[in-house]
């Protein structure tokens, strides 16, 4: 018998709902402790997605006047029995209500712990348990929109294929190994070659998704760098829509970073200010300029300011120098001025994406985002009809089942035991069971299941 776990689902805080969750086998004992309803009806007669108006009660005491949704095993998130009691929100009410129900039998559920009971009941696998997560922390419509269809099971349908077509390659070697005296004929080796030719692509295919799926998921890590005083902090100012960075006419305002999201044609970009990089004695600045450089350096967007107000510095040349060209976007602010700098300027002649922008009077800047939704093929992302691995996790064990896979057409290709070939090929098929479950250790579940939130 499952124990019966509860927890407050909704964010703590003030709302006008909050929902506590019940789930398992004695979940309906426990309401019926503390549930008055309105129209009192035995637990056998109600139906499941029933809602019923009542009263949570503590002896003859009405703690709050709720809503409870009914769910009858296995038809529901966790595929037991579960119940949803609506209180009025706030903290002190669920608080109390949440304390009832401990009292009366349910026990405190950890992190995660009604979705993880969801896929020990089979009701979804390891991947779709994932996407919930993901689908909770979205920060732009396309992250939330990829998040759906992999709870839906795309991802989980498309290893399924992959999987499938393994089994009857699988299945046509375990022949030659149970009849030995009879050779694989050399058609029969070329067709098993073009189906492993043919699985190769699909899990290829896959893996090449993670460049989309890794900008849609965690954003494109953004650094706006310059020498003080060009504009890096009215840049990010204007992007957001609001006075987030100070902006003074005096250079080395900023010294630490300043880091925002912001939404560019439905990715999230991670942009970070910078302090001006200068030759400076003061020592706190120095640790500021010194994380700008690092931090130029590991990010996959540079956008570089210069004041086109003003000729080239020393340390603006300093900075051209040592910038990935790929991976910057050159603008030149405060074009609202007398402009020394053009786009034609020897210095930048080689960086093939430059913008003139006036971040003080926000124009240009729709120039900026198109430049980076160009530079990214951010329009050439496609969320209708194709699957896109975000996870890191199904990355590498997709990297793993095609390391496996080339494992195994080279032993065919030096004549190597058909036995040997089938080790490798179901190396594939573990790689792949970790993805959805099948394979996964318990320690790898405990792991995934720690990063929810509580009530989830």
């Amino acid at each position: 018998m499952n124990s019966t776990i509860a927890s407050i689902s909704t964010a703590p805080g003030i709302g006008g709902i909050g929902i506590i969750r019940l789930s398992g086998d004695n979940c309906f004992n426990v309401l019926e402790k503390i549930f008055k309803a309105k129209t009192p009806k035995k637990i056998e007669e109600i139906p499941g997605y029933t809602i019923k108006y009542g009263h949570i009660v503590e002896g003859d005491n009405v703690i709050d006047e709720v809503l409870v949704s009914y769910f009858k095993a296995p038809k529901s998130y966790t595929a037991e029995n579960m119940c949803e009691i609506n209180s009025h929100g706030g903290n002190v009410v669920m608080r109390k209500i949440m304390d009832l129900c401990l009292r009366n039998g349910a026990e405190m559920a950890e992190p995660g712990e009604f979705t993880k009971r969801a896929f020990l009941n089979g009701r979804i696998d390891l991947s779709q348990a994932e996407a919930v997560i993901d689908i909770i922390n979205a920060k732009t419509e396309r992250e939330a929109t990829e998040g759906t269809k992999q709870l839906e099971g795309w991802l989980a349908i498309e290893i399924r294929k992959i999987k499938k077509d393994l089994l009857e390659i699988l299945s046509n070697i375990e022949v030659s190994i149970d009849y030995p005296e009879y050779d694989v004929p050399e058609v029969q080796e070329d067709d098993l070659r073009k189906k492993m030719d043919k699985v190769l692509g699909k899990l290829l295919e896959l893996a090449k998704s993670f460049d989309n799926g890794k900008i849609i998921k965690e954003g494109i890590k953004t650094a706006i760098i310059g020498r003080p005083n060009v504009g890096k902090s009215s840049l990010l100012n204007a992007i957001l829509k609001e006075d987030r960075a100070i902006v003074t006419e005096y250079e080395g305002t900023t010294r630490d970073t300043i880091e925002e999201f912001v939404n560019i044609n439905g990715i999230s970009l991670k942009l970070i200010d910078t302090a001006g990089i200068r030759e400076t004695s003061n020592e706190i600045e120095k640790m500021g300029i010194e994380k700008s450089r690092k931090i130029a350096k590991e990010a996959e967007l540079i956008i570089f300011i210069l004041d086109a107000s003003k000729d080239f510095s020393d340390e603006d040349r300093e900075i051209l120098e040592k910038i990935d060209k790929n991976k910057t976007i050159i603008v030149l602010n405060k074009i609202d001025l007398k402009t020394k700098i053009s786009k034609n300027a020897k210095e930048i002649k080689d960086f093939k994406n430059i913008v003139e922008i006036s971040a003080l009077k926000k124009e240009g800047i729709n120039e900026l985002y198109n430049k980076i939704t160009n530079l990214f093929n951010l329009n050439e992302i496609n969320l209708d009809n194709e699957v896109i691995i975000t996870n890191e996790r199904h990355k590498n064990q997709i990297q793993k089942a095609i390391n496996s896979l080339n494992e195994a057409k080279n032993s065919m290709d030096q004549n190597m035991p058909i036995d040997i070939i089938s080790i490798s090929l179901k190396n594939v098929l573990t790689n792949l069971g970790e993805i959805t479950g099948e394979e996964a250790s318990e320690e790898i579940i405990n792991e995934i299941f720690s990063r929810f939130c509580l009530g989830k």
